[in-house]
C-alpha cells in the first residue's frame, strides 16, 4: 500500500494553505491553525483522509474501472499528465472543455476527427491535399491533441475523478456531480469541501505537494490493476478447473454406457 506519510507531507509543504483572508470557512475542521497570515492544514487528518481516498481508488480499479486525472494549472500539468500516463488512466491538463463528461458524445466526435487526421498523417494519405490545407490540418490536430489527447481512448465515462484544485476546476466538479461521478481531490484552504466525495486537505499549489499526491494516486491505480489481473487469473483457473471436471464427468458417462 502506497500511503503517503506525514514526513513526506511535511517535506513537500502539504501543510501550507492559502492566506487566512482567502479561506473558505467550510475548511475550518481541516485547519490546524495559522502562521504569519497563512493557514496550516491539520496533517493528521490529511494522512487519515488520504488513506480513505487511496483505498477507494484501489478498489475501483481492482474492479476493472478507470479514473480521470484533472490538473490544468501550470504547475500541475506536467506532473498530472506523467502520473496519469504511468498509471494508464485518462487525464485533462490543458483546458477542461465544457461538456467533456456531460456531453461526451459531442466530445467523442472531436476525438474521432483527431484520430482520423492522425491516421491520414501516419499513412501518408494527407499528401493528396494542398500544402496550405495540410498545414491547417496539422494545426487542427495539434490543438485537438492538446485538449483531448488524454481522453482519446476513453470509450465510456470514468468511474471517478482525481482533481488538483477543485476551486479552479469548478466546471469539472459540476459535471462530475451532475453525473454522479465520485470526486477525489486535493482540497486547499480556499476550497469548498462539501462538493468533494473524498477530500485530501492540503497544498494544491506547490509542485512537490502536487507530485506527491498525483504519484500516490497513480500508485493506487497500479495496485488496483495488479489486483484486477490477479482476480482475472483466478477466474480463469476456476473456469479451467470447471471445464476439466465437466470433461471428466462426460468421459465417465461414456465408459458407463
Amino acid at each position: 500500500m502506497a500511503y503517503v506519510t506525514m514526513k513526506q507531507m511535511l517535506e513537500t509543504g502539504v501543510h501550507f494553505g492559502h492566506q487566512t483572508k482567502r479561506w473558505n470557512p467550510k475548511m475550518r475542521p481541516y485547519i490546524f491553525g495559522a502562521r504569519k497570515g497563512i493557514h496550516i492544514m491539520d496533517l493528521q487528518q490529511t494522512v487519515k483522509l488520504f488513506r480513505t481516498a487511496h483505498d477507494f481508488i484501489v478498489n475501483l480499479v481492482a474492479n476493472g474501472e478507470k479514473i480521470i486525472f484533472v490538473g490544468t494549472k501550470r504547475q500541475a500539468q506536467d506532473v498530472v499528465k506523467a502520473e496519469a500516463e504511468r498509471a494508464g488512466m485518462y487525464y485533462v491538463t490543458n483546458r477542461w472543455l465544457g461538456g467533456t463528461l456531460t456531453n461526451f458524445q459531442t466530445i467523442k466526435r472531436s476525438i474521432d476527427r483527431m484520430k482520423n487526421l492522425e491516421a491520414m498523417f501516419e499513412d501518408g494519405s494527407i499528401n493528396r491535399f494542398l500544402k496550405k490545407e495540410i498545414v491547417r490540418m496539422q494545426r487542427e490536430v495539434n490543438k485537438l491533441n492538446q485538449n483531448l489527447g488524454g481522453i482519446k481512448d476513453m470509450d465510456k465515462l470514468p468511474a471517478a475523478a482525481f482533481i488538483i484544485d477543485p476551486h479552479r476546476e469548478d466546471i469539472a466538479v459540476k459535471e462530475c456531480r451532475t453525473l454522479g461521478i465520485p470526486i477525489v481531490a486535493v482540497v486547499d484552504s480556499n476550497c469548498d469541501p462539501d462538493v468533494i466525495d473524498y477530500i485530501i486537505p492540503g497544498n494544491d499549489d506547490a509542485i512537490r505537494a502536487i507530485k506527491l499526491f498525483a504519484s500516490a494516486i497513480a500508485e493506487a491505480c497500479l495496485e488496483g490493476k495488479e489486483q484486477y489481473a490477479a482476480n482475472m487469473d483466478k477466474d480463469a483457473e476456476v473456469e479451467l478447473a470447471k471445464a476439466a471436471q465437466e470433461e471428466a464427468a462426460q468421459e465417465a458417462d461414456k465408459e458407463e454406457k
